[in-house]
């Protein structure tokens, strides 16, 4: 496999392993891109790559990591190592430190001032629920002005004006510690926005840590990330990167944005959020930008899947060494997957317990056996449907502490978790093995 160093090389290695859907037909940046790369990922048919935009001068690109297969590429391992290498880079003794460098390729074309008109970036409506255009694939890059420890995130941008956006920001999340931090903490906050990255700048991005999110990329890649000193802020900003949105966090002087299709599968209220003065935007020649499909696969897996399987599989594997663990998009964060050998009846209600507990989104657990695939949720469904007795394999928590935006909780993320034994009871009646046929390629049958 070809080395990724940014989005480019990485487009190039999804073209070669098949994961690559190039969508050259004519398509609207409102609703429509959206509807598409929303079925590619559901389909696993490959990240998408939409050159032919309406009203959009750039192609865009989506769909990153949306699936194990793809993370895998992303990650440079086989899909079965892709808990074992982000475990190994998540741990903050293996980091790579970036590097500064003078120059970068999004330097090559800027506007500031009184040119700066944000609708030059071709920003899509993705949901029908949404309340106008929203930046949702840019990494937020910030620096600690008391310690000057770098930082990356996602924040959701809603365009508000030629020269602003409304600056989604939970409270806990450290460009808030940051601008919180200062001796005037009303003042003017530097950030930048990086649109179209390597992939491991993406991932990086989605984890909370204490330590400086590129150390995590540069983990991954092996080397240094190259940064470059912002135009007009402060920030040292991933050379490689498509395009650069620069600007001021204005903490208090706020605007309501949104509603956006978020992680749990609905659309976020609006809220009072703190404004971002653009204050330079730069590209480089014939970019490319990037997009994230709010409340899909990708968003899923980039805050849930990847920072949070080897959290998990490692309470799990304290109980049992063997454990496989898996947290699907499709359950938005919340729901767990164990897959066993099972050989002692209270095992999975034990495992279900020690995932309830590994983390604060994680609020039903499925426990199944070696023959069930855990990554086919038409595989889970059968496994529900044929081997639980739910009067007897099903627990409950009720009151249990969980995630805020939860649909299911109270406003203060108060819930009722839920175990289920999925595995198959032969000591409750043996039903012999499950029907299975292999699979065939088809095309030595079917006549072109």
């Amino acid at each position: 496999m070809s080395e990724i160093t940014d989005l480019r090389s990485y487009i190039e290695v999804l073209r070669d392993e098949g994961q690559l859907a190039e969508v050259a037909a004519p398509v609207s940046m409102k609703h429509e891109l959206a509807d598409v790369a929303a079925s590619l990922a559901r389909n696993d048919t490959g990240a998408g790559l939409f050159t032919n935009v309406t009203d959009s001068p750039w192609p865009i690109f989506c769909g990153s990591v949306t699936s194990h297969r793809r993370a895998a590429l992303a990650l440079g391992c086989e899909v079965s190592e892709v808990i074992e290498v982000m475990e190994r880079v998540l741990d903050p003794t293996n980091g790579v430190a970036p590097l500064m460098v003078d120059d970068a390729p999004w330097k090559q074309n800027s506007i500031t001032g009184d040119d700066i008109d944000t609708a030059a970036l071709p920003i899509p409506i993705h949901s029908r629920g949404d309340g106008g255009s929203f930046i949702t694939g840019a990494v937020t890059v910030a620096k600690d002005p008391i310690g000057g420890r770098g930082n990356l995130g996602y924040n959701r941008m809603l365009r508000l004006s030629p020269t602003r956006f409304g600056f989604n920001v939970n409270e806990w999340r450290d460009v808030g510690t940051f601008w919180k931090s200062r001796e005037d903490p009303d003042a003017p906050f530097p950030i930048a926005l990086a649109i179209g990255l390597d992939p491991a700048i993406m991932i990086a991005a989605g984890v909370k840590t204490p330590v400086d999110e590129l150390l995590i990329a540069g983990a991954i890649r092996g080397k240094g990330i190259e940064v470059c000193q912002g135009l007009t802020v402060d920030v040292a900003i991933p050379a490689a990167a498509e395009i650069v949105v620069e600007g001021l966090l204005h903490p208090t002087e706020r605007e309501m944005e949104g509603p956006l299709a978020e992680f749990h599968g609905y659309h976020g209220e609006a809220w009072n959020s703190p404004t971002f003065e653009v204050t330079a935007i730069s590209w480089r020649d014939n970019p490319i930008y990037q997009t994230i499909i709010p409340g899909w696969y990708e968003h899923i897996y980039l805050g849930n899947v990847l920072p949070r399987e080897p959290l998990l599989r490692r309470f799990v594997r304290h109980l049992d060494a063997s454990a496989d663990v898996h947290i699907p998009p499709y359950g938005n964060g919340f729901l767990a997957i164990i897959q066993i050998d099972r050989d002692n009846p209270g095992t999975p209600k034990n495992l279900a317990m020690a995932a309830l507990a590994a983390h604060i989104n994680i609020r039903n657990v499925i426990v199944i056996d070696r023959d069930v695939d855990m990554y086919e949720a038409a595989e889970i469904q059968w496994a529900l449907t044929n081997r639980v007795h739910w009067q007897d394999d099903v627990f409950t928590v009720p009151h249990a502490q969980g995630h805020e935006m939860d649909p299911t909780a109270d406003m203060r993320g108060v819930s009722t978790k839920v175990g289920i034994d999925a595995t198959y009871k032969r000591e409750r009646r043996e039903y012999g093995t499950r029907v299975q046929y292999p699979p065939i390629d088809l095309s030595s049958y079917l006549r072109p």
